[in-house]
């Protein structure tokens, strides 16, 4: 059992969180950009969808920007970044999960005025970065088909508090068995009612309805794929 002076640092800790989210979500506000964060497992394929949707948003002249949280390495910050679009890196150095603080300082210099949508790419882990508001318009959960059905049982906190379900890599569903109706009972059952969408950044399944999500978040022009 975890003594009563963890908990209180904990909720110490919580609360500041808490209270920069909250500030930064009437930044994002006042500047009128929708700000998504991307949370999932390692390896559920969220840079390989970030990377499509930050591609295909820009063609679109969308003005789009990009954060990405991971323990070490700028690896996928130098991927993105061949979308042509505004990409950093926040290495955490351990640290399981993304904070308001660090969403706050990898701000500086970029005008948010001029963004129509900031994505947070979190750090792969489906427990920590549940309990840490980044001030975010919407969170997206991804789950790949490769993960089986029941991830949302055993981690519901994360799906609990989720905006949508963006099922990946729909293309290998029958290859490795999977039991959509099975994956989309689980989900609604620590969920009720979040959307779904199945998608694979490798053939551009499901991106029209992706970003009719986007558009009604946060009331931009309509986006056409």
């Amino acid at each position: 059992m975890e003594s009563p002076r963890i908990l209180e640092v904990r909720k110490g800790i919580l609360k500041k969180n808490d209270q920069l989210a909250e500030g930064l979500r009437g930044r994002f506000r006042d500047a009128g950009v929708c700000v998504i964060d991307l949370v999932s497992s390692p390896g559920a394929g969220k840079t390989a969808f970030l990377e499509e949707t930050l591609r295909r948003l820009a063609e679109l002249e969308f003005r789009v920007a990009a954060l990405v949280g991971d323990l070490a390495t700028e690896n996928d910050a130098k991927r993105l970044a061949r979308s042509g679009v505004p990409v950093r890196q926040i290495e955490t150095h351990g640290i399981c999960h993304l904070e308001a603080e660090m969403i706050e300082r990898h701000l500086d210099g970029w005008d948010l005025a001029k963004l129509d949508y900031l994505f947070i790419e979190n750090v792969g882990n489906l427990v920590c970065p549940s309990s840490y508001d980044l001030g975010e318009t919407s969170r997206a959960v991804l789950h790949a088909v490769t993960e089986g059905e029941d991830k949302p049982l055993k981690y519901p906190t994360i799906f609990n508090s989720s905006d949508v379900a963006l099922i990946t890599k729909i293309d290998l569903a029958e290859v490795c068995e999977f039991d959509r109706d099975s994956c989309y009972e689980n989900i609604r059952s620590v969920r009720p009612g979040i959307p779904i969408i199945e998608t694979s950044a490798k053939r551009g399944t499901g991106f029209a309805e992706w970003f009719g999500y986007l558009e009604r978040v946060s009331g931009e022009r309509p986006v056409v794929c």
